[in-house]
């Protein structure tokens, strides 16, 4: 299996969004239309061609400051427009973290 940051050929075949992770805690962050980065799904930027991801995708990854290993991850748009993740590596980062980090203060 490819690694999403190793993406050379984009193919799109629905509905995907720009997801990474934030610098400075690790915290999984999507790509929004305004140019930034969200904690939340739902606002992330869907992009629906293969020429729209490419620009989000190095639109994020000119962004090293607020985000880094960006890469493009299928969504589906579910009744009123709600995005959820579209395969299960997005599910699982979608929950958080899978064991429990201690944060030191």
């Amino acid at each position: 299996m490819t690694s999403p940051l190793e993406q050379k050929k984009i193919r799109i075949t629905g509905p995907s969004m720009v997801t990474a992770n934030r610098t400075w805690d690790g915290a999984v962050v999507y790509r929004t239309a305004q140019k930034g980065w969200s904690t939340e799904i739902g606002d992330s930027a869907v992009v629906s061609t293969s020429d729209d991801a490419r620009a989000l995708l190095a639109e994020a990854t000119a962004d090293d400051v607020g985000a880094v290993g960006p890469y493009i991850a299928p969504v589906e748009l579910k009744d009123g427009g709600k995005v959820k993740p579209g395969n299960l590596r997005e599910h699982i980062r979608a929950k958080g973290v899978t064991i429990d980090l201690r944060v030191p203060a």
